[in-house]
């Protein structure tokens, strides 16, 4: 199979149907051999009615239906899974994203040898409360990634080689940062292309500045988890022993000076009467406590059985 297209949606009733149409269109002009996985992310319109009825329509048509609204990410996840085409297009459901890129975007996987290809939309029509942040977020996610390329990283039209969504991990709300998760499992060519952008046709915005900030924390987890991830101990491990030895050496210097006094005949103060004995008594337990949490988390990082396991109610499968 040449082509599946991966849709993860979330009450677009209205515009399924037209983007059905369009894509199969598309791929019969083109000749390509292809499935469409529609994901239904816990829509609470008629979403999954429309997508069973697309799928009695044509035998191309697959679902998946969440049980509930997990995210984004696990739609993706779920997706991929399923997957079986050579090259895997991803796009969102509200028509914004146009299916005519996919002929481009399948050339340059195939024929330019690229791994993974996102899309960059240079002139969009979203509103400045949802542009500007996604412009200082792309810099940043530039800048910590090291995919210096990449304009828009959360572009939800982009393509595969089915190597790579088969061998990366898109959880939580991660699906910001595939790029990075592709080039951290070792697919290093990642490439670009401007793609047309599209006014929203039906419902509204899922867009929250909620997104904006969880965007950050999901970056830093990931910067995290890239570097120190298979390795906590590296890092809990070595602060929390610097900092225990430091502390300890202060305080036994604090109580040599206290020995040195009373050799001295001098008996004055307590040593438990300075608050440097606490500071580095309490130094020595944070310490203590760093160390644990790197103990900790190495276990944790051996096995986590339960991080991919959504509730999935129904699912079609290609008729074919």
């Amino acid at each position: 199979m040449d082509i599946s297209v991966v849709v993860p949606l979330y009450n677009e009733e209205e515009s399924l149907p037209e983007l059905h149409t369009w894509i199969r269109r598309v791929m019969q002009q083109n000749g390509f051999s292809y499935e469409i996985i529609f994901v239904n992310d816990g829509s609470r319109d008629r979403s999954w009615d429309v997508i069973e009825q697309l799928a009695a329509q044509d035998e191309n048509v697959r679902g998946i239906k969440f049980r509930r609204n997990y995210g984004k990410s696990p739609a993706l996840y779920c997706g991929f899974k399923e997957a079986e085409g050579d090259v895997v297009i991803t796009m969102d459901a509200d028509l914004q994203d146009s299916p005519d890129e996919i002929p481009a975007l399948y050339r340059m996987i195939t024929a330019e040898g690229y791994d993974m290809v996102s899309g960059y939309k240079r002139k969009r029509y979203d509103p400045l409360t949802k542009t500007l942040p996604t412009k200082l977020f792309n810099a940043t996610a530039r800048r910590i990634s090291g995919i210096h390329n990449l304009h828009d990283f959360n572009c939800g039209l982009k393509a595969y080689r089915r190597d790579v969504v088969k061998n990366i991990e898109v959880y939580g709300e991660m699906h910001r940062y595939i790029p990075y998760l592709a080039k951290s499992a070792g697919f290093v060519k990642i490439g670009e292309k401007e793609v047309h952008h599209q006014a929203r046709k039906y419902g509204k915005s899922k867009f929250g500045i909620n997104r904006f900030f969880n965007g950050y924390l999901d970056l830093l987890t990931l910067w995290f988890l890239n570097n120190f991830g298979k390795k906590p101990m590296h890092v809990f491990g070595f602060l929390g022993s610097v900092v225990f030895f430091i502390s300890f050496v202060a305080l036994a210097v604090l109580g040599a000076g206290k020995l040195i006094e009373l050799s001295n005949g001098v008996y004055g103060h307590l040593v438990t009467d300075s608050a440097w004995f606490y500071i580095f008594l309490t130094s020595m337990l944070i310490g203590t406590q760093f160390f644990l949490a790197g103990f900790i988390g190495d276990l944790i990082s051996r096995s986590n059985p339960g991080r991919n396991d959504y509730q999935i109610e129904k699912t079609i499968k290609c008729k074919k």
